[in-house]
């Protein structure tokens, strides 16, 4: 799009009393952003749902001047500005009535080509919700999804740390505009997020942070996936939100279910048992229902040994390697040595990063 175009997208952007939707019918009646600003107030007032109150609007004379600065924080922060109808404008979004007119973006974001799922949960993430998300993001890392998240505590940062440890795609969407970081202990993480995708927002520069602008972003997390997954969340709040928007844009929702007294998974039961959500099971269960086509998946490459064993090390590995996950003293009596001898051999292969204790005295490769 080009510079002067973008100009006029703004202007209508920043205009308060006009939504994405009604933005949209404008330009549909008038051809395009300029030619609504240029467009008589007795030709716009013939549109249907138009009155006084958003022509007026449309006639401030600051709105074209916030909508320059605008573009000129724009052009110097090297962001993306991706209007609606562009062909790089997300697919999906496209198809969401209330989709931002102009989508801002910054990394290194390639949205053809791969799935898209968006991860979802409680701020408050238990151990088995961690488990859970990682594991997830691992066994569909084969896919090559992109993983959408809101970059806030729990779910959100366990997501987009495991995609970027699985090397995928991982896009965080913010609640601000994007010169910001919230919460301000993730912007530790900004870069990697950008080498690994990026960030996406439809707040400006200038938008001031509030707690009503979580639901905006998360509309924008579900109209950007093609499935909506719930690790873990109480009877209420954003995760559910993002669910329910993702129904209503007709897309998939997962959820992991929990036993019925934990707090932190009651939202995934209820919507599990009022059918607005699959039962995620297993991760094989997303490209299952979404239909994905296993044959065209990338073949995994398996993780080379670079590290020296010595004999005892690598009989403790080949057994783990075999059998998975094993308790202690299984190992023992399989590798035939006393208990104290392989809790130092497995001390040593932890401590050269091959191996990982898990609760209850088992281990596992990792």
């Amino acid at each position: 799009m080009k510079p002067t175009e973008l100009h006029f997208a703004l202007a209508l952007q920043a205009v308060p009393s006009i939504g994405d939707i009604t933005a949209k019918k404008l330009i549909q009646h008038c051809g395009s952003p300029e030619a609504v600003f240029k467009s008589s107030k007795q030709a716009l007032q013939s549109i249907d749902g138009i009155g006084t109150v958003i022509i007026n609007a449309l006639y401030r004379s600051e709105t074209m001047n916030l909508a320059e600065k605008e573009l000129e924080f724009i052009q110097k922060n090297d962001i993306q500005a991706f209007y609606f109808n562009d062909d790089n404008y997300p697919y999906r979004l496209k198809h969401c009535i209330d989709g931002p007119i102009v989508l801002f973006q910054k990394g290194n974001i390639k949205w053809e080509g791969s799935p898209v799922i968006s991860i979802v949960g409680t701020r408050k993430l238990t151990s088995y919700g961690k488990k859970q998300c990682e594991n997830l993001i691992k066994e569909l890392s084969v896919f090559n999804p992109i993983v959408v998240s809101g970059f806030a505590y729990g779910a959100d940062i366990t997501a987009h740390k495991a995609a970027i440890e699985f090397n995928l795609q991982t896009v965080g969407c913010m609640a601000q505009g994007l010169q910001k970081t919230y919460p301000a202990v993730h912007k530790k993480y900004r870069k990697e997020v950008e080498s690994n995708g990026g960030f996406v927002t439809d707040f400006w520069s200038t938008a001031k942070f509030d707690p009503s602008n979580f639901i905006r972003r998360n509309r924008l997390i579900a109209g950007l996936s093609e499935a909506t997954i719930v690790i873990e969340s109480g009877a209420k709040g954003g995760s559910l939100a993002t669910a329910y928007f993702a129904l209503d844009y007709n897309r998939e929702v997962f959820a992991i279910p929990g036993r019925t007294n934990d707090i932190q998974s009651m939202g995934c039961n209820t919507l599990i048992k009022t059918k607005n959500a699959h039962l995620l099971s297993v991760p094989a269960d997303v490209p299952y229902i979404l239909n994905w086509d296993v044959e065209l998946q990338p073949k995994p490459i398996q993780k080379a040994l670079f590290i020296d064993l010595n004999s005892d090390e690598k009989i403790v590995y080949d057994f783990l390697q075999k059998q998975g996950r094993t308790l202690l003293d299984l190992i023992a009596l399989n590798c035939k040595m006393p208990t104290s001898k392989v809790a130092y051999v497995l001390l040593n292969l932890e401590l050269k990063g091959v191996v990982r204790p898990l609760p209850g005295k088992e281990f596992e490769l990792i």
